[in-house]
Parts: structure tokens; sequence; C-alpha cells
């Protein structure tokens, strides 16, 4: 059942998702280029710091696998502005944490509360957009990723270089704080999946999802996205300075310009998704990204241009195969049971994220000199589970 809106109200829900998505993703973001600063203050092995970023994912995958039981129970607006608020508090729970100890403690909250608003927001976007347009429109939500890293990380290591860590994860409750007021104000009820008239029971609902063919391919499809590219992605700015030679305030250039150009391509892929195909588009994209992600660990001794060169490309990819990817998946589902599926299909993503974290702070070790080894070694899964490889 879909929700028709005025185009100017669809803009609004689409602009408010994506400042959701924008705090939601740069609270996770953040933590990657402050990997140096942690592994020094905290004295933190590599396979520590990939704990520490798997908290946040794996407990994000446990929230979504009991949410699953709720989400389609609720109004979408309700539910939203509940976690999102929750997950506020939680992370300024991460920018007051005194100990390594309380800042997992505080990430495993975060994640809890955080795992269900990309969910929420999908969801919420195949409820009101055909799918006609949902290419261009997840396209726009989207793009909070791109102003995350063109702005929103430079900003957040800024404020840690001249204030503390801790000072990023303040700043982000602080804008959540605002977005949950505005989102009260311009989101609609979105409650139409309440009174569908084949409305199931939870546990129904959750068989539903679980027993169809089409939604289990839709989940290994997101967790082949996932898993690929994370047994690297948080060791990427440790591996940047410790063996590429990146100064510190070099790495803000790495967001700033990877964030630019996605902001300009998000827009593009979501066209071209609508317009070449879906299918199509994901596995152009799934093979470009290997090529990037590659460079990436072999970077050893190149120019401070070159490391940016093949950095942006990484993010330009990467973020382009999760448009196509996305709106394939949230097309594999019936509405009536949409919320279910996105959830769970959250926690799949989430947990695949934080399973590659781990595996990737496995392999990944350091010399006498403090260089990363096996950083290829890593990047090599990416190439076995990359989809459309």
């Amino acid at each position: 059942m879909t929700i028709h809106l005025t185009p100017r109200r669809e803009r609004w829900l689409l602009l408010t998702l994506a400042g959701i998505q924008f705090t939601h993703i740069l609270d996770f973001m953040i933590m990657m280029p402050l990997g140096p600063q942690f592994t020094r203050l905290f004295d933190i092995s590599n396979a520590e710091f990939g704990v520490l970023v798997s908290a946040y994912t794996l407990s994000a995958g446990a929230s979504g696998l009991l949410a699953a039981t709720y989400v389609d129970r609720f109004s979408r607006k309700r539910l939203l502005l509940t976690m999102y608020t929750l997950f506020g508090l939680a992370t300024l729970a991460c920018g007051l944490a005194p100990s390594y100890g309380w800042l997992m403690g505080a990430r495993v909250a975060a994640g809890v509360f955080g795992g269900v608003l990309s969910a929420l927001s999908q969801t919420i976007v195949a409820d009101v957009i055909p799918f006609e347009r949902r290419g261009r429109a997840m396209g726009v939500v989207m793009t909070s990723f791109s102003v995350s890293t063109v702005a929103g990380v430079p900003l957040g290591l800024f404020l840690a270089a001249h204030m503390s860590w801790h000072a990023p994860f303040m700043a982000i409750a602080a804008m959540v704080g605002v977005l949950v007021i505005g989102a009260w104000q311009t989101l609609p009820p979105l409650d139409a999946h309440l009174h569908h008239p084949e409305r199931a029971s939870v546990w129904r609902s959750i068989a539903q999802v679980l027993v169809d063919a089409n939604h289990l391919k839709a989940f290994a499809l997101s967790a082949a996205m996932m898993f690929a590219g994370f047994t690297v992605i948080p060791y990427i700015t440790i591996y940047l300075q410790a063996n590429a030679g990146m100064h510190p305030e070099q790495v803000p250039w790495v967001y700033l310009l990877g964030g630019m150009a996605t902001l300009v391509t998000a827009r593009i892929f979501g066209r071209l998704t609508d317009r070449v195909g879906k299918v199509k588009m994901f596995r152009r994209l799934a093979l470009a990204v290997s090529i990037p992600l590659m460079a990436t660990t072999l970077s050893e001794g190149l120019p401070l241009a070159a490391l940016l060169l093949i950095s942006t490309a990484f993010f330009t990819m990467m973020s382009g195969r999760m448009i196509p990817g996305m709106a394939l998946i949230s097309s594999a589902v019936e509405p009536r049971l949409r919320g279910t599926f996105m959830t769970l299909n959250s926690a799949v993503q989430s947990a695949a994220m934080g399973m590659a974290a781990m595996v990737g702070g496995a392999i990944i070790g350091r010399d006498a000199q403090g260089h990363l080894t096996q950083v290829w070694l890593a990047g090599r899964v990416h190439l076995h589970g990359a989809p459309g490889a």
C-alpha cells in the first residue's frame, strides 16, 4: 500500500530521512578515521580496534532481529523518532566515555538503537515512493553518506584534533536533538501498513519473510555487499598513515574529496539505475569497486595525489553500488511485510559488517616498525565475496 504525498511533502520527507541517515552514518564512520587515536590512547591492538567497530554493528544486527518482532506493529514515524532519540542519548554517552570499556558499552548501546534506523528509513522510502522512481529516491536519501564524508567526517576530525576525540560524538548528539524536533514536524503519520486488510501476526510475518526464496536471496545479496570490503574499510586510515605515509592532517582530504565525488555521483547513479536497469547497474558497480579497493591495499610509496585519487574512486564506487543494490532488495517484498523484511535485512547487513571487521582484524597484523601487514590479503576476501564479481 503506497502512501501518496504531494511533491513538496515527498521532498521534505526525503530530506528529513537524509538528515537522520547523516547523523547515523557519521556516528559509525567517525570511528574509523579516529582509529589511530584509539589504538594509541587506549593502547589497543588492531584486533581490539576491530572489536570496537564490530561492537556497534553486531549489536545493531541483534537489535534488528529483535525489531523484526515489532517494527510492523507501530507507526513508522513514532518508532523512528523513539529509536532516534535513544540513539542520540547513546551517542552522547560515547562522547562522555572516559575509558575503552565505557566506550565499548556506549557503542553497543548506539548499535542497539541505531541499527534499526537505516531499515526504517529504507522502509519508509519503499512505502512512499513508487518503484519506477525508487532508485532516484534512494539516491537522494543516500546522499547522506556523501554529506557525512564531505562535511561531517572532516569537521569531526577537526574537532578531535583541536579539542579531543570526545567532541565529534557530542556534536552528533546535538544534531540528533535538532533533527528529532524537525522530524516530528515534517514526517506524515506513516501508519498505512497498520490498516492493511491482510495483516498477519508478528511471528507469522517473520515466518512468511523467511520461507520466501526471493527474500533469502535478497538477504544473501545484502550480506555479500556488506562483507565484501569491510575486512579492509575500518583499517584504511590506519594503513594510510602507518604504511603509505599520510600525515594525520591530510586524512580529512580523503573524506572531503570522496564525499564531494559521491555527492555528485549518487544522483547520477540513481538516475542510471532507473534508466539502465537495477540488475545491470548493480553488476557493473560491484565489479568496478574491486579495482580501487585492491589499489588501496597496495598503495605504499605512492604520492599524496595518487592516494587521494584511489580513495575517491573507492568512495564513489562503494556508495554507488549501494543504490541499485538497495533498490533491488527493497523491491523483493510486498508492502505488508516490508517493515519486517527490511529490519531483518538491516540485521543481516550489520552482522556481515561486524564479522568482516573482526575477520579483517584477525588477518591484518603489525611488524616491528608499526606497519600494517597482510592488508592485501584482507582485500582478497573482497574479491572472493563481492556480489557480481
